[in-house]
Formats: C-alpha cells, sequence, structure tokens
C-alpha cells in the first residue's frame, strides 16, 4: 500500500541517490501531482529535514549538502517484504543461503523498531512459501553451488546430461550464463559447444558436473528476461475438447484453472476444452484422468488415446484378445 508516508521516504532517497530535480520528474516518479510534491517539501521541513532549491533551467531541488537519511527507515509492510524475501531465499537455495537469510532475520530482529517487529511476527504466523521444489534439494546443492561459482567467475563446465530424448548421458562442455528456478525446477542456461547455441539444462538431469579452468566471456547482449521471454515460451498446437462423466463432473469443476474454457451439459456431464504443445502431451493430460474422461476432439488424440490405453490393457491382461 502507498501512503504519504511511504511516499516522503521516497522522495527522500529520491534526492539523496540525484540532487537538482525539478519537482515535475518527482512527481512523475512518485505518480502525484507537482502541487503534491510541493506539499511534501514542506512538511520535510517541517520535520527538520534539509532542503534547497535553485532557481532557472539546471536549477531543482536537493538536500542540504552530506545529509543522509538514517539507515533501516521501514514501514511495517516494507518491513515484512524483508523477511518474506529472506524466507524465500532460504526455501528456495536450501544450505546455499541458508545462514546468510538466517543472520539477515536476525539482524532485523535486532535493529527495527517494536512496530515493525510486531508485523513480521504477524507474517512468520501468518503467510509461508513451502514445498516448490519438485526434486530433492539436498542432493541438488552441491551442484547447484558449482554451477553459481562457475556463472560468477565465468568458467566453462563440463557435465553429462541426460536428456529426453536419448536414453544415454551426452558429455557436454557449457559456458552458464544465469540460473533459474521455473515450475518447481531449477535449470541453467548457457552456451552449448556441442549444439553451438545456448541452451537450458535441468539441473536435476546432470549426471555429473565438473567446473574446469577454461574461462569464458558473456556476451555483452544476452539478457535472460529477453531470452525466457523468447525461447521459453511453449506453443499451443494442440486444442483438446474432452468430457467428464456426470459422476466425475466435480474433478473438472475442482480443477478449473486448467482449463480453457468449461460448459455443464444438461446429462449432467461436463466439456472442458485445454492446450497442449503435441499430442503425446495432450494425451498423458487425458490418461491422468482414467475412467472419469473420454475425447470428443480432435479425432488424432482420440486415436492416440484408444492405442496407448490397449498397449497398457496388454500389461494387467495378457491373455485378452484387443
Amino acid at each position: 500500500m502507498t501512503t504519504p508516508a511511504n511516499r516522503l521516504l521516497t522522495l527522500i532517497m529520491l534526492l539523496q541517490r540525484q540532487p537538482n530535480q525539478k519537482a515535475a520528474d518527482l512527481a512523475e516518479q512518485l505518480d502525484v501531482s507537482v502541487r503534491t510534491v510541493h506539499r511534501y517539501f514542506s512538511m520535510l521541513e517541517e520535520m527538520g529535514i534539509p532542503l534547497y532549491s535553485e532557481r532557472g533551467p539546471q536549477g531543482g531541488f536537493s538536500l542540504v549538502r552530506g545529509y543522509k537519511m538514517p539507515p533501516l527507515i521501514f514501514s511495517p509492510e516494507e518491513a515484512v517484504a524483508i523477511y518474506l524475501g529472506a524466507s524465500l531465499v532460504k526455501e528456495m537455495w536450501g544450505k546455499l543461503y541458508q545462514d546468510s537469510a538466517h543472520s539477515a532475520m536476525a539482524k532485523l530482529d535486532n535493529v527495527l523498531p517494536e512496530e515493525q517487529i510486531q508485523e513480521i511476527n504477524w507474517a512468520r504466523r501468518s503467510l509461508a512459501a513451502t514445498g516448490m521444489h519438485r526434486s530433492d534439494l539436498e542432493k541438488l546443492a552441491p551442484i547447484l553451488q558449482e554451477i553459481r561459482r562457475a556463472i560468477r567467475d565465468q568458467y566453462r563446465l563440463e557435465l553429462q546430461y541426460l536428456s529426453s530424448h536419448s536414453p544415454h548421458p551426452t558429455e557436454r562442455q557449457v559456458d552458464p550464463y544465469a540460473l533459474i528456478y521455473r515450475w518447481g525446477w531449477w535449470y541453467f542456461v548457457g552456451f552449448c559447444r556441442l549444439r553451438q547455441e545456448i541452451r537450458s539444462f535441468r539441473v536435476d538431469r546432470i549426471q555429473q558436473l565438473d567446473l574446469t579452468d577454461q574461462s569464458f566471456s558473456m556476451p555483452k547482449d544476452f539478457d535472460i528476461q529477453k531470452y525466457l521471454e523468447k525461447d521459453w515460451q511453449v506453443p499451443s498446437q494442440i486444442k483438446a475438447r474432452i468430457r467428464f462423466f456426470p459422476e466425475m463432473a466435480h474433478i473438472a469443476r475442482y480443477n478449473q484453472s486448467y482449463w480453457d474454457s468449461i460448459h455443464d451439459l444438461p446429462d449432467g456431464s461436463v466439456e472442458v476444452t485445454f492446450s497442449a504443445p503435441n499430442l503425446e502431451w495432450a494425451a498423458s493430460n487425458v490418461l491422468a484422468y482414467g475412467p472419469a474422461v473420454i475425447v470428443e476432439s480432435p479425432s488424432e488424440l482420440q486415436d492416440l488415446v484408444a492405442t496407448w490405453s490397449q498397449e497398457i490393457s496388454k500389461y494387467y491382461f495378457p491373455k485378452q484378445e484387443f
């Protein structure tokens, strides 16, 4: 929540970081009117914050030279945000940053006033993030530490990597650029010498990893956010329509966020649609619901689900003819 008190603190920090700013520029940064900024100036002067202004095209408002805002001035919400951030780092990184997160939270406990401490205590009781990992973080910690070190010091990695396209690991030499946490998995992105292009690697699929003494230089134009936006977008090639039988309709309603659309039918069944990158992904999704659903379209998905169902049945009914 943005309050006048928060804006006053932000105004002080803006002037401390860059003196001689015009009221119009400050108003834009604070998302308030110029008149409100001048009112804030009066409030700061009443609080004893030393301000001065210079007229002319190059003039503006500044803090008196040498004035520094006292450290660790947080609103209750800001204190909670810092605490939650430290807690999230501990949850995501485990032992790599566990001690640092504990230390940061202990320092907050020692220096924050009672109002912020009470707000943090409320957050401890009421707000939590856990169960974020799909793999054992304890096992990944040594590998994550090596990858982090390689990224920071820009040293090439040698690894044996098991991809979904091959039953055997392949040997790779990779210049690592960034570590990424996404969809419950850890990945790192880097330039793969084998494929001669930037690739992403899921950390739990690394069979062996070694940090080499070969250095590299990260391309100056590499932007991890742009890479994620461009290369990690999964195109939806399949639009599937399935129907939940009346006795299983509650399952469809329970998972409403999974579907592109959901419709109740007169007989009590529920028809849903969802998007998938390929037929195999769509068939896996359908089979996860077992006998609760039937595929309405497309016909290619009907055929694949039928084929897979027959193949599965052979393992449980080996003498039955299909």
